[in-house]
């Protein structure tokens, strides 16, 4: 009974956010609330202590950085008119719902190599495109969460697969184990069949997804205006009357991509270049003055601070529930007599649960890998397996926890809430799991 009590944080998160719709205000309170179970008479100086971890930790470092510099390309590209052209060039080509969504799939792949630069760049670049074609904003968030939680793990020239090697190099496999290992990454791989049939309307719509379209339907707006819960990040939609030409936004995305690339795929040296870019192209052809441009650069960087909090405190709950000792009651209790054809499906399952319930995925790696590549040894399970089923586990939990920081992604380019971006992610994220679970039961059976 005692054990159970590390769910209270996640718990109390969970009913809040769904109850209230204020995802800042429900993030605080779980956090409070770990902090009581975790330092009770020593409450104000742990918390404080736990907050000056956070704001030394190197992964909310990256993330503010990001969100800073996204924050104010997206502005600089907007109060240009750069964002507008663009998707006017874009509208010559996608003159129908399908071709909307499909040339937002393949944009998904071309920025394949940071789950934050896919995200972002299709959402902002493609939603005014699938907005005159009439396709909610669900969908667009659907298609964008799906794909930027797969493709970062499935092509194998991330730096999560750069991570995910060093990890798996300890126990002796590397590289080509993991290349081995994509074919069985089901879940991912799923995804991303099942975004490219939905936009071709060959899978139906159903639960929230089936809604908003008939919202559209029958008349309603493509975004929905939430009273409660809405998106953490207050950028205003483009200026349809403030146009330039698409090379004042193609030019940035192309440097922000090569940018990414050249800099051995870091996303904050590509925004960096990008935004230098920027100043010389809008100051140059006097789309900007000086103080406009910098004006607007920090109408960009305050539009995120909202969610700047809430990862912060989503960073401090994560830690809170590692020092609760979550990871202990959720996995320790698997033990070395696991049959080896059900520790792929038991690692696809516990790795997606911790993902979401913590609400982060490289931690949950590190404490998942040494464990489950362990009991494969011990068991004779297929450890090529059990790296695929991980990494699966990973994307589920990526894919449906709503305070990670992949679904405020979404949130952010499309608007829409990041609790309604789970919403209607949840029952294809259902089916996807089942299917994967019963392929790692015959994987199980066979390899």
């Amino acid at each position: 009974m005692q054990d159970l009590l590390v769910f209270i944080p996640l718990t109390v998160l969970i009913a809040s956010a769904l109850v209230t719709k204020k995802m800042a205000e429900s993030m605080i309170a779980a956090t409070l609330v770990a902090m009581v179970m975790l330092h009770r008479g020593n409450f104000l100086s742990g918390t404080i202590d736990a907050f000056y971890a956070t704001l030394a930790n190197d992964s909310f470092h990256f993330v503010v950085l990001i969100l800073v510099t996204f924050g104010g390309v997206i502005q600089l590209l907007q109060k240009s008119g750069a964002l507008t052209g663009f998707g006017n060039l874009l509208a010559r080509f996608a003159t129908t719902p399908k071709r909307s969504l499909l040339l937002a799939w393949l944009m998904a792949f071309i920025l394949f190599v940071d789950e934050f630069l896919n995200c972002l760049t299709v959402t902002f670049s493609m939603r005014e495109i699938t907005d005159r074609n009439g396709i909610p904003r669900e969908h667009l968030a659907l298609q964008s969460h799906f794909m930027a939680c797969s493709l970062v793990l499935i092509v194998p020239f991330s730096s999560w697969t750069a991570f995910t090697v060093s990890l798996i190099g300890e126990n002796g496999l590397g590289f080509a184990d993991y290349v081995k290992a994509i074919p069985f990454m089901f879940y991912p791989l799923l995804a991303v069949v099942l975004s490219l049939l939905l936009a071709m309307g060959v899978v139906p719509k159903v639960g929230m997804l089936k809604a908003a379209y008939r919202r559209v339907a029958e008349g309603g707006s493509v975004l929905v205006q939430e009273a409660s819960g809405g998106s953490l990040v207050d950028i205003a939609e483009p200026d349809a009357e403030n146009v330039s030409p698409a090379i004042f936004a193609l030019v940035p995305i192309a440097v922000l991509v090569a940018g990414v690339l050249y800099f051995d795929n870091d996303l904050v040296y590509g925004l960096v270049v990008t935004l230098f870019v920027q100043f010389l192209m809008y100051v140059g052809s006097r789309r900007m003055t000086v103080s406009e441009f910098f004006s607007n650069f920090f109408d960009g960087v305050k539009s995120m601070t909202t969610l700047m909090v809430v990862i912060f405190f989503g960073l401090t709950l994560s830690s809170a529930n590692e020092a609760l000792g979550f990871f202990d009651v959720l996995i320790g209790g698997v033990g070395g007599a696991v049959a080896p054809e059900l520790l792929p499906v038991m690692a696809f399952l516990l790795v997606g649960f911790c993902t979401f319930a913590v609400g982060g995925c490289w931690i949950v790696m590190l404490i998942t890998f040494p464990i489950f590549l362990s009991l494969a040894a011990a068991t004779g399970a297929s450890a090529v397996l059990v790296i695929a089923a991980i990494i699966s586990g990973i994307s589920l939990g990526y894919c449906l926890c709503f305070y990670a920081d992949a679904v405020f992604m979404a949130s952010a380019g499309t608007g829409i809430s990041n609790l309604r971006v789970i919403k209607t992610v949840f029952p294809y994220a259902i089916a996807l799991t089942l299917l994967s679970c019963i392929g790692y039961l015959a994987a199980g059976h066979l390899l």
